[in-house]
């Protein structure tokens, strides 16, 4: 017969294994949540940068490595990966590529690809003006699509940097998507 204190021990650690596997899927929308409060949305960054084709001339005497990573979460089934590992870019130019998906499960799916810079002090000179991390990408059941990245490097990258890795992991939405659209339905 189990003592009361060992009840509690495994109550507690019951309630840990929960409150970690909520915050995993927790984890996109405090993303996004983050994002607005830090500033990062999409609508922000086109603001704030004021890029737009033809605004500022190129440095064509700067030459700037942008490698292109794709990671799946440990959830996610779909094919993702790259159209292109590397390119190179002169800071100011405006810069397109794109990643490649494929779902192969048998039901349609949701994704949230999640950016990472590196070195982060990269970070705030990267400007993404078109990027499928912006929204999320439902996608149906043995469907494949190039999903469009479009980007600036600010001419203000500290001369020292001249290799940034922009890598995305895709997670798996497609729960937290329609418990979402549970909700907004029966709140109307």
């Amino acid at each position: 017969m189990p003592t009361s204190s060992t009840r509690n021990i495994a109550l507690r650690l019951g309630a840990v294994a929960v409150g970690m596997f909520g915050f995993g899927f927790a984890l996109v929308p405090i993303y996004d949540v983050m994002c607005k409060v830090l500033g990062v949305s999409r609508e922000t960054i086109n603001t704030q940068a004021q890029i737009t084709p033809g605004s500022s001339a190129a440095d064509v005497t700067r030459t700037v490595t942008i490698q292109f990573l794709a990671n799946n979460d440990g959830g996610m089934s779909w094919d993702f990966r790259p159209q292109q590992f590397e390119m190179r870019v002169n800071p100011g130019s405006i810069a397109n590529t794109s990643y490649y998906v494929r779902n192969p499960a048998h039901r349609t799916m949701v994704a949230q690809a999640i950016p990472s810079v590196s070195p982060p002090e990269a970070a705030p000179f990267l400007h993404k003006t078109e990027c499928f991390c912006f929204r999320q990408q439902p996608l149906n059941a043995g469907d494949e699509r190039d999903m469009p990245l479009q980007f600036v490097i600010d001419q203000a990258l500290p001369d020292d940097i001249r290799t940034i890795t922009l890598s995305y992991t895709l997670f798996d939405v497609t729960g937290s998507v329609a418990t979402a659209d549970k909700r907004v339905g029966a709140a109307n």
